[in-house]
Protein backbone atom coordinates (compact mmCIF):
# COMPACT_ATOMS: atom_id res chain seq x y z
CA UNK A 1 0.00 0.00 0.00
CA UNK A 2 1.46 3.33 -1.06
CA UNK A 3 1.91 5.87 1.73
CA UNK A 4 0.41 9.36 1.65
CA UNK A 5 3.91 10.73 1.03
CA UNK A 6 4.41 8.41 -1.94
CA UNK A 7 1.00 9.32 -3.38
CA UNK A 8 1.77 13.01 -3.13
CA UNK A 9 5.17 12.47 -4.77
CA UNK A 10 3.54 10.59 -7.66
CA UNK A 11 0.89 13.28 -8.10
CA UNK A 12 3.43 16.10 -8.16
CA UNK A 13 5.55 14.16 -10.65
CA UNK A 14 2.51 13.68 -12.89
CA UNK A 15 1.77 17.42 -12.83
CA UNK A 16 5.42 18.26 -13.52
CA UNK A 17 5.39 15.94 -16.54
CA UNK A 18 2.14 17.47 -17.78
CA UNK A 19 3.83 20.85 -17.77
CA UNK A 20 6.50 19.43 -20.09
CA UNK A 21 4.61 16.97 -22.31
CA UNK A 22 1.17 16.48 -23.89
CA UNK A 23 -1.23 14.48 -21.74
CA UNK A 24 -1.23 11.51 -24.11
CA UNK A 25 2.57 11.22 -23.85
CA UNK A 26 2.58 10.99 -20.07
CA UNK A 27 2.34 7.28 -19.31
CA UNK A 28 2.09 5.53 -15.95
CA UNK A 29 5.52 3.85 -16.41
CA UNK A 30 7.04 7.27 -17.18
CA UNK A 31 5.50 8.74 -14.04
CA UNK A 32 6.79 5.84 -11.94
CA UNK A 33 10.26 6.16 -13.44
CA UNK A 34 10.44 9.92 -12.88
CA UNK A 35 9.03 9.61 -9.34
CA UNK A 36 11.46 6.78 -8.63
CA UNK A 37 8.77 4.41 -7.37
CA UNK A 38 8.00 0.82 -8.27
CA UNK A 39 5.18 0.10 -10.69
CA UNK A 40 3.46 -1.83 -7.90
CA UNK A 41 3.45 1.35 -5.81
CA UNK A 42 2.18 3.25 -8.83
CA UNK A 43 -0.64 0.74 -9.20
CA UNK A 44 -1.46 0.92 -5.51
CA UNK A 45 -1.54 4.72 -5.49
CA UNK A 46 -3.23 5.52 -8.82
CA UNK A 47 -4.46 2.89 -11.23
CA UNK A 48 -4.97 5.37 -14.09
CA UNK A 49 -4.10 8.88 -15.22
CA UNK A 50 -7.71 9.88 -14.70
CA UNK A 51 -7.36 8.96 -11.03
CA UNK A 52 -4.39 11.32 -10.89
CA UNK A 53 -6.43 14.11 -12.46
CA UNK A 54 -9.22 13.43 -9.95
CA UNK A 55 -6.72 13.68 -7.08
CA UNK A 56 -5.44 16.99 -8.46
CA UNK A 57 -8.94 18.45 -8.68
CA UNK A 58 -9.75 17.23 -5.18
CA UNK A 59 -6.69 19.10 -3.93
CA UNK A 60 -7.91 22.24 -5.67
CA UNK A 61 -11.36 21.76 -4.12
CA UNK A 62 -9.80 21.42 -0.68
CA UNK A 63 -7.71 24.56 -1.12
CA UNK A 64 -10.75 26.61 -2.15
CA UNK A 65 -12.90 25.24 0.67
CA UNK A 66 -10.19 25.89 3.28
CA UNK A 67 -9.50 29.43 2.09
CA UNK A 68 -13.03 30.67 1.38
CA UNK A 69 -13.80 34.10 2.78
CA UNK A 70 -16.28 33.72 5.64
CA UNK A 71 -17.02 37.46 5.47
CA UNK A 72 -18.65 37.00 2.06
CA UNK A 73 -21.65 35.36 3.75
CA UNK A 74 -23.77 38.52 3.67
CA UNK A 75 -23.07 39.16 -0.03
CA UNK A 76 -25.47 38.20 -2.87
CA UNK A 77 -25.11 34.57 -4.09
CA UNK A 78 -23.68 35.71 -7.44
CA UNK A 79 -20.91 37.69 -5.72
CA UNK A 80 -20.09 34.79 -3.43
CA UNK A 81 -19.85 32.44 -6.41
CA UNK A 82 -17.66 34.91 -8.31
CA UNK A 83 -15.30 35.05 -5.32
CA UNK A 84 -15.19 31.25 -5.01
CA UNK A 85 -14.47 30.67 -8.69
CA UNK A 86 -11.74 33.31 -8.76
CA UNK A 87 -10.25 31.55 -5.74
CA UNK A 88 -10.34 28.36 -7.80
CA UNK A 89 -8.42 30.10 -10.59
CA UNK A 90 -5.85 31.27 -8.00
CA UNK A 91 -5.51 27.71 -6.71
CA UNK A 92 -4.93 26.42 -10.25
CA UNK A 93 -2.32 29.09 -11.02
CA UNK A 94 0.63 27.18 -9.57
CA UNK A 95 -0.09 24.38 -12.08
CA UNK A 96 -1.12 26.51 -15.04
CA UNK A 97 1.00 24.61 -17.57
CA UNK A 98 -0.44 21.28 -16.40
CA UNK A 99 -3.96 22.71 -16.64
CA UNK A 100 -3.16 23.89 -20.17
CA UNK A 101 -2.08 20.37 -21.16
CA UNK A 102 -5.33 18.92 -19.79
CA UNK A 103 -7.38 21.61 -21.52
CA UNK A 104 -5.69 20.93 -24.86
CA UNK A 105 -6.04 17.16 -24.50
CA UNK A 106 -9.76 17.43 -23.77
CA UNK A 107 -10.18 19.56 -26.89
CA UNK A 108 -8.93 16.76 -29.11
CA UNK A 109 -10.21 13.69 -27.23
CA UNK A 110 -14.03 13.57 -26.76
CA UNK A 111 -13.83 10.56 -24.41
CA UNK A 112 -11.34 12.33 -22.17
CA UNK A 113 -13.47 15.49 -22.31
CA UNK A 114 -16.46 13.53 -20.98
CA UNK A 115 -14.37 12.05 -18.16
CA UNK A 116 -12.96 15.44 -17.20
CA UNK A 117 -16.42 16.97 -17.37
CA UNK A 118 -17.70 14.40 -14.88
CA UNK A 119 -14.89 15.29 -12.48
CA UNK A 120 -15.48 19.02 -12.95
CA UNK A 121 -19.21 18.68 -12.28
CA UNK A 122 -18.38 17.03 -8.97
CA UNK A 123 -16.00 19.86 -8.12
CA UNK A 124 -18.52 22.53 -9.10
CA UNK A 125 -21.09 21.03 -6.74
CA UNK A 126 -18.59 21.77 -3.96
CA UNK A 127 -18.02 25.27 -5.31
CA UNK A 128 -21.77 25.90 -5.05
CA UNK A 129 -21.71 24.61 -1.48
CA UNK A 130 -18.73 26.84 -0.70
CA UNK A 131 -20.66 29.82 -2.08
CA UNK A 132 -23.62 28.97 0.14
CA UNK A 133 -25.90 28.27 -2.82
CA UNK A 134 -28.43 25.65 -1.80
CA UNK A 135 -29.32 23.25 -4.61
CA UNK A 136 -29.99 19.56 -4.33
CA UNK A 137 -31.11 16.50 -6.24
CA UNK A 138 -31.40 16.66 -10.01
CA UNK A 139 -31.31 20.46 -9.92
CA UNK A 140 -27.85 20.36 -8.30
CA UNK A 141 -26.49 18.25 -11.15
CA UNK A 142 -28.07 20.50 -13.79
CA UNK A 143 -26.68 23.67 -12.19
CA UNK A 144 -23.25 22.11 -11.58
CA UNK A 145 -23.10 20.93 -15.20
CA UNK A 146 -23.87 24.41 -16.46
CA UNK A 147 -21.29 25.85 -14.10
CA UNK A 148 -18.67 23.30 -15.23
CA UNK A 149 -19.15 24.34 -18.86
CA UNK A 150 -19.04 28.03 -17.95
CA UNK A 151 -15.91 27.60 -15.85
CA UNK A 152 -14.25 25.69 -18.69
CA UNK A 153 -14.74 28.76 -20.89
CA UNK A 154 -13.30 30.97 -18.16
CA UNK A 155 -10.27 28.70 -17.84
CA UNK A 156 -9.75 28.95 -21.62
CA UNK A 157 -9.57 32.74 -21.31
CA UNK A 158 -7.31 32.52 -18.27
CA UNK A 159 -4.85 30.22 -20.06
CA UNK A 160 -4.40 32.84 -22.80
CA UNK A 161 -4.00 35.76 -20.40
CA UNK A 162 -0.62 36.99 -19.16
CA UNK A 163 -1.80 39.98 -17.12
CA UNK A 164 -1.48 39.08 -13.42
CA UNK A 165 -4.50 41.25 -12.65
CA UNK A 166 -6.57 38.90 -14.87
CA UNK A 167 -8.98 41.57 -16.21
CA UNK A 168 -10.03 39.42 -19.17
CA UNK A 169 -10.56 36.38 -16.97
CA UNK A 170 -12.70 38.32 -14.50
CA UNK A 171 -14.70 39.90 -17.33
CA UNK A 172 -15.29 36.45 -18.83
CA UNK A 173 -16.40 35.07 -15.46
CA UNK A 174 -18.77 38.02 -15.04
CA UNK A 175 -20.28 37.32 -18.45
CA UNK A 176 -20.66 33.59 -17.79
CA UNK A 177 -22.31 34.20 -14.41
CA UNK A 178 -24.73 36.62 -16.06
CA UNK A 179 -25.69 33.84 -18.46
CA UNK A 180 -26.02 31.50 -15.48
CA UNK A 181 -28.34 33.91 -13.70
CA UNK A 182 -30.62 33.97 -16.74
CA UNK A 183 -30.50 30.17 -16.85
CA UNK A 184 -31.46 29.92 -13.17
CA UNK A 185 -34.46 32.19 -13.77
CA UNK A 186 -35.58 29.97 -16.64
CA UNK A 187 -35.00 26.87 -14.51
CA UNK A 188 -37.19 28.31 -11.76
CA UNK A 189 -39.82 29.03 -14.38
CA UNK A 190 -39.66 25.44 -15.60
CA UNK A 191 -39.87 24.22 -12.00
CA UNK A 192 -42.97 26.37 -11.51
CA UNK A 193 -44.59 24.89 -14.60
CA UNK A 194 -43.63 21.38 -13.52
CA UNK A 195 -45.16 21.95 -10.07
CA UNK A 196 -48.32 23.26 -11.70
CA UNK A 197 -48.55 20.22 -13.95
CA UNK A 198 -47.96 17.87 -11.00
CA UNK A 199 -50.65 19.68 -9.00
CA UNK A 200 -53.08 19.50 -11.92
CA UNK A 201 -52.42 15.78 -12.46
CA UNK A 202 -52.79 15.11 -8.76
CA UNK A 203 -56.14 16.93 -8.66
CA UNK A 204 -57.28 15.26 -11.87
CA UNK A 205 -56.37 11.82 -10.52
CA UNK A 206 -58.13 12.59 -7.25
CA UNK A 207 -61.18 13.78 -9.19
CA UNK A 208 -61.28 10.61 -11.29
CA UNK A 209 -61.13 8.51 -8.12
CA UNK A 210 -64.05 10.43 -6.60
CA UNK A 211 -66.14 10.03 -9.78
CA UNK A 212 -65.39 6.31 -9.91
CA UNK A 213 -66.39 5.91 -6.27
CA UNK A 214 -69.61 7.88 -6.93
CA UNK A 215 -70.38 5.69 -9.99
CA UNK A 216 -69.88 2.55 -7.93
CA UNK A 217 -72.19 3.88 -5.22
CA UNK A 218 -74.82 4.78 -7.82
CA UNK A 219 -74.63 1.35 -9.47
CA UNK A 220 -74.96 -0.29 -6.08
CA UNK A 221 -78.04 1.82 -5.37
CA UNK A 222 -79.65 0.76 -8.64
CA UNK A 223 -78.98 -2.89 -7.80
CA UNK A 224 -80.66 -2.53 -4.41
CA UNK A 225 -83.75 -0.81 -5.87
CA UNK A 226 -84.16 -3.21 -8.80
CA UNK A 227 -87.25 -5.49 -8.48
CA UNK A 228 -86.71 -9.19 -7.97
CA UNK A 229 -86.23 -11.07 -11.18
CA UNK A 230 -85.37 -7.93 -13.09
Amino acid sequence: MATAKTKQKILETFLDLLAEHPYEDVSLPLIAERAKVKLSDMRSAYSSKLKLVAAFLEQIDTTVLDERDEEMGDQPPRDRLFDILMSRIDALAARKDAVRALHQAAGSDPALALDLNSLEVRSQKWMLIAAGIDVSGVKATIVAQGLAIAFGRVVGTWLDEDDEGMPRTMAKLDKELDKGSDFMKRLKGVEGIAKGVRSFLKKATSGRKRWKERDRETEAGYDEEAPAGA
